[in-house]
C-alpha cells in the first residue's frame, strides 16, 4: 500500500515543472518486487521476472541484497513500515478519544480492503509460503505485528479497559482474521463485522 504523495509546489506562470525524481536502482527492485510479490507469492516469483519489471540486471539486485531471501525482507520491512504508518494515522489521525481511535478500525480496513492493489497482508502470506521450520520470516512478522498491537494497547489502556495488553491481542486476531476472510472472498463488508467485534471486546472490556 502506497502513502499518497505530497504535491509538488505550484511552478510560477510559464515556468516547466521540474521532473520527478529517478528512483534508484535499489527503489526500482523493491518496487517491482513489491507487486510481483504481493499479487503472484513470493514463490511464483523468480529472479529474471523481477530484474525484468524493474529494468536492473541480475548482478544489480544481488549487489544490493545479496539473494532473492535478502530483497523479500527489505519488501516486508518497507512494506510493514508503509502500512503501520497508514494505519495508525488513519485510526489517530482525526482525533479524538481513545476509545473513538479505536471504532476506527473497522472503517480503516474497509478502505484498504476496497482497493484494487489489496492482496492480503505480505506477512501472513509470506509466512504462508515459507518452510515451517524456517524462523526468519516469521519472526519479521512478529516485530511488524508488535508495533501494531503497542499501539492498540496503549489505547486500550487510555479507554480504561481492563488488560489492555490482552485486548488488544484479541483485536489483533479479529483484524488478523478479517484480513484473510476479505482476501478469500473478495467481500469488503468483512471489515464491518470485524469492526462491530471489535467494539463488542472493548466494550466489554471496559465494563
Amino acid at each position: 500500500m502506497d502513502i499518497a504523495q505530497t504535491p509538488a509546489p505550484a511552478q510560477p506562470d510559464g515556468a516547466p515543472a521540474p521532473p520527478p525524481p529517478v528512483p534508484s536502482p535499489r527503489e526500482r527492485l523493491i518496487d517491482a518486487a513489491t507487486r510481483l510479490f504481493c499479487r503472484y507469492g513470493v514463490n511464483s516469483v523468480g529472479v529474471d521476472a523481477i530484474v525484468a519489471a524493474a529494468g536492473t540486471a541480475k548482478t544489480t539486485l544481488y549487489k544490493l541484497f545479496g539473494s532473492k531471501d535478502g530483497l523479500v525482507e527489505a519488501v516486508l520491512e518497507r512494506e510493514g513500515r508503509t502500512w503501520r504508518t497508514w494505519f495508525i494515522a488513519e485510526i489517530d489521525g482525526p482525533g479524538g478519544s481513545a476509545a473513538d481511535r479505536l471504532e476506527r478500525v473497522g472503517a480503516a480496513l474497509k478502505q484498504w480492503f476496497s482497493r484494487d492493489d489489496f492482496y492480503g497482508c505480505p506477512f501472513i502470506n509470506a509466512v504462508g509460503e515459507s518452510d515451517k521450520t524456517d524462523d526468519r520470516l516469521r519472526s519479521l512478522a512478529i516485530a511488524h505485528k508488535k508495533i501494531v498491537l503497542e499501539r492498540i494497547a496503549a489505547l486500550c489502556a487510555d479507554a480504561g479497559c481492563r488488560e489492555p495488553a490482552e485486548v488488544a491481542h484479541t483485536l489483533g486476531l479479529i483484524i488478523d482474521g478479517a484480513i484473510v476472510a476479505a482476501l478469500i472472498t473478495r467481500n469488503t463488508a468483512v471489515a464491518d463485522t470485524a469492526g462491530r467485534a471489535c467494539a463488542v471486546i472493548v466494550s466489554g472490556a471496559r465494563a
